[in-house]
């Protein structure tokens, strides 16, 4: 069971910590939490009826098997880039898998966590601004611990850390990770995005503009854009979709 008294004590940074049984999504609740106080949060929860990731996707959320929470941060700076941002909750997360439980997390860009070519977490990190300048990062982690049985439509490309993991343990240490290095200078991870990714070196599609390109991945730069070749022309893209599951011509 998820126990809010163990994460608190194994959380190095002052984070209030509230755990619930069943949320629409942490994320929500975080959202709504924020704009009443000033502290640093972080809710989980047992299950989610409506988990999300990006693009507006739904994260499969069962109660039990899984590791669902949000963490909010005060910010008061205009210079975040959220696809930065991201690349170090990836690497928080694979430090803290590897670390856990020695399985080899690996990084599709930009926020997906696979060990043997199959998703076990993903993430979600959001902002809250007033008159452009960022107040409150609200940061998502959902990872596939024990889960088992998966919808139709992910089955085949789906997987948990099958692995005996305590999720608090797994909670605090993604959480002391991430706040070691989110507000760091970007070149203090980046090169360890870099070596994690599954995705450098690989034929893609992405999606722009609702249409889907292909293209060669070559590299993450210095702000964890992914630089691309296109038709012989070298793009880096900022955001968006990707995926590698397709034989190119």
């Amino acid at each position: 069971m998820l126990s809010k008294e163990k994460i608190s004590s194994l959380i190095k940074n002052p984070i209030e910590v509230l755990v619930y049984d069943t949320v629409t999504s942490t994320n929500d609740i975080a959202k709504d939490l924020c704009k009443k106080t000033e502290k640093c949060i972080l809710v989980a929860a047992e299950g989610q009826t409506n988990g999300r990731g990006r693009q507006g996707k739904n994260f499969f959320s069962p109660k039990g098997s899984g590791l669902y929470f949000s963490i909010v941060f005060n910010s008061d700076s205009p210079a975040f880039e959220l696809t930065g941002i991201t690349c170090a909750v990836g690497v928080a997360c694979a430090r803290a898998i590897k670390k856990l439980t020695s399985l080899d997390a690996k990084i599709k860009w930009v926020n997906d966590i696979y060990i043997d070519d199959k998703k076990v977490c993903g993430i979600l990190v959001q902002s809250v601004n007033e008159r452009g300048i960022v107040k409150k990062l609200i940061i998502g982690v959902g990872i596939n611990v024990s889960t088992i049985d998966f919808p139709e439509d992910i089955k085949s490309i789906a997987a948990s850390l099958g692995r005996e993991v305590d999720r608090n343990i797994l909670a605090a240490e993604i959480t002391n990770n991430i706040s070691d290095l989110i507000f760091e200078d970007p070149a203090k991870y980046i090169c360890e995005y870099k070596e994690l990714s599954n995705v450098i070196g690989k034929d893609i599609k992405y999606l722009k503009d609702n249409l889907w390109h292909e293209a060669h991945a070559v590299d993450i730069d210095g702000k964890g854009g992914l630089v691309v070749l296109e038709n012989g022309e070298q793009i880096t893209l900022t955001s968006g979709e990707i995926t590698v599951r397709f034989p190119l011509k």
